[in-house]
């Protein structure tokens, strides 16, 4: 595998939660440990994110939001189904629920996707480069349709399919985990013929569910890259040879400083994911020096969506 070109995007997500997740993926886009990011317009540091994107020119994408917080559109703010009876979204598991009943509108999904990338387009001065889903709602049966239309709609090229090869070998993700990342990963089986039809893109390989959090470390970073590209190359035709291959890989990480309520979240304030010393342990582990040379003796280049 030595000769083989790997490009690795390493991409914040959750940029403009809150001030302290911006400081922390700053830091690390400063440290070259993350090289792309995925803002969360309804966060409540949105603005300063966006401000910090273009001061240190970092790459920066949409992660769109249809489960934590607050709408953006405003015409949903006040009557939609995607809220609940507090009048915010209905959760991560509360959005699945929702949909599985045919509660929500996908008109209204779709209002609300449009309405976070003219935001992000207001924030940043651009169309985002790629978009994909906060808490993975993009592969979401329905929803994946309206995405893909969205996207398509606005000519933005890439997203991100979170199939994450050597998955089912993690014996340390707790079953009720594995069981949420199981319907993710099934989810996006089934999304990547609408993706493809709509002339979407996503990279060779999806990295992020078996490293979150205090499953992170410098070690299980490189074993989930070296499984994924094994699997890969194993699969791939001879020709042309494998050495002139180019693989493209996203690392979907959550680095940042803790947040510390009331200030921070989509709305609602910060969640206990965010809260938590987890962050901190994955910003800790992106910046390891032994990591940036594990990349450079690999041959694994740091890039962006606009670089591939």
């Amino acid at each position: 595998l030595r000769m083989l070109q790997v490009k690795l995007i390493v991409t914040g997500d959750d940029f403009g939660y809150c001030p302290r997740r911006n400081q922390g993926i700053v830091d690390c886009f400063l440290a070259g440990a993350v090289s792309n990011v995925s803002l969360l317009v309804n966060g409540s540091a949105a603005a300063d994110a966006a401000k910090l994107a273009r001061r240190y020119n970092i790459p920066i994408g949409l992660h769109a939001n249809l489960s934590e917080g607050s709408p953006v559109c405003e015409v949903l703010k006040t009557n939609s189904s995607l809220l609940n009876q507090h009048g915010f979204f209905h959760g991560k598991m509360g959005f699945r629920t929702a949909l599985s009943k045919g509660l929500l509108n996908m008109s209204e999904v779709k209002q609300e996707l449009k309405a976070q990338v003219e935001l992000f387009r207001e924030l940043t001065g651009h169309l985002p480069p790629h978009m994909d889903g906060h808490q993975h709602i993009h592969v979401l049966p329905e929803v994946r349709h309206v995405f893909a239309e969205v996207l398509e709609e606005y000519g933005i090229k890439y997203t991100r399919v979170p199939i994450e090869p050597g998955l089912h070998n993690c014996d340390w993700i707790p079953p009720s985990l594995m069981d949420f990342y199981l319907g993710v990963e099934e989810d996006s089986f089934n999304t990547v013929d609408v993706f493809t039809r709509h002339g979407i893109r996503w990279p060779d390989i999806y990295i992020g569910l078996s490293t979150m959090g205090k499953n992170m470390s410098v070690s299980n970073i490189w074993s989930a890259i070296d499984t994924a590209v094994t699997e890969l190359t194993s699969k791939a035709p001879a020709h042309p040879p494998p050495q002139s291959r180019t693989v493209t890989i996203e690392l979907m990480v959550h680095p940042g400083y803790p947040s510390v309520p009331p200030v921070g979240g989509c709305g609602e304030g910060p969640d206990d994911f965010s809260q938590s010393w987890e962050r901190l342990h994955e910003l800790q582990t992106l910046i390891k020096p032994e990591l940036q040379s594990h990349y450079k003796s690999r041959n694994i280049q740091l890039c962006s969506f606009k670089d591939l």
